[in-house]
């Protein structure tokens, strides 16, 4: 018998405005839908690379805890507002931006000085506002990079007196979900549809997040395809008795999933500790739970419930259908 498995469609532009869109794959084989999404979920939020400020020096501040005379905005509140400023720079070298205003007056992201490898995507940002007799001169650092780095990785435990290093959230996805839905194939119904949704800070364009993210996916797995030449008798003996020892405790924890408790599901601790107050002990319970019936439970929103559909998806369950 000659089997002959379907492949999906090239992903189809549902709507785009603004920074906000909706994709669509098609003709997914059955349980594909899953599998590709959460992946490509993953990627698109651990793997888009973006720009932040990383540390900043404003004159006559030795730290983040000082106060600005005249100055509405306490430190803390003006970093906060540097931090969503959507910076754009062109290259991987770090690049130095400088703000100087004086007198009364709002300041927003249009007022700094930049060099022609930094743009700003929303310059009417509010940075701060001063009083009249005020001056205020600050300096930042723009980095390129992906995902969170605390400051500590960023600045190697040392930073210059004077400098406040600041934890750097590079990534510019602002948000991102996708759906899965049966369709026709032929004479079978059971295929899949994959929906994306995508929203970005305005740095890049959703469309080009989610192709970066299908490109990163195939050279990844186009990395680890066949296996490495030579290697010697006892690394390959060591590896099939490791996985011998797996085989062997998973054998005894049980394979079906409807039997994991619901601790062994890779859920945060917040999320699990609401589903266990909630008398929700086993994967087969939550299987059985509809996501507005999760939503019900105190601590369980939106984002929760992706999350664990995303957990139930990876051992081969799903939440019942509402």
């Amino acid at each position: 018998m000659e089997y002959h498995i379907t492949l999906p469609s090239k992903p189809r532009v549902v709507s785009e405005e603004g920074n906000q869109g909706v994709y669509e794959i098609d003709s997914l084989y059955p349980g594909y839908g899953h599998t590709l999404g959460n992946s490509l979920r993953r990627i698109v939020l651990s793997s888009i690379p973006g720009a932040t400020v990383t540390q900043i020096s404003i004159d006559g501040v030795p730290h983040e805890f000082a106060s600005m005379e005249g100055v509405r905005e306490t430190v803390m509140e003006l970093i906060l507002n540097l931090k969503r400023v959507h910076f754009v720079l062109h290259g991987d070298e770090p690049q130095a931006i400088k703000l100087t205003a004086k007198g009364a007056g709002a300041i927003t992201a249009k007022d700094f000085s930049l060099p022609s490898q930094v743009e700003i995507a929303n310059p009417d940002q509010h940075i701060a506002e001063l009083s009249e007799k005020t001056s205020l001169v600050l300096e930042a650092t723009i980095e390129r990079g992906l995902g969170y780095v605390p400051r500590e990785v960023l600045t190697k435990g040392k930073a210059d007196i004077g400098t406040i290093a600041l934890d750097a959230t590079f990534t510019p996805i602002r948000r991102v979900n996708y759906e899965v839905e049966n369709m026709r194939v032929g004479d079978r119904t059971d295929f899949n549809r994959l929906r994306f949704l995508i929203e970005t800070n305005g740095t890049i364009a959703p469309r080009e997040a989610l192709e970066r993210s299908i490109e990163t996916m195939i050279h990844q797995l186009t990395a680890i395809v066949g296996f490495q030449d030579g290697g010697n008798a006892a690394t390959a003996e060591h590896a099939l008795e490791t996985a011998e020892s797996e085989t062997v405790s998973t054998a005894v924890k049980g394979t079906d999933p409807s039997k994991l408790k619901l601790s062994e599901l890779e859920l945060p601790a917040r999320i699990a500790s609401a589903l266990e107050e909630a008398g929700i002990k086993s994967a087969a319970g939550l299987a059985r739970k509809t996501a507005s019936a999760l939503k019900d439970i105190d601590g369980i929103g939106d984002k929760a419930v992706r999350e664990i559909m995303d957990a139930l998806a990876a051992v081969g369950l799903s939440l019942k259908a509402d």
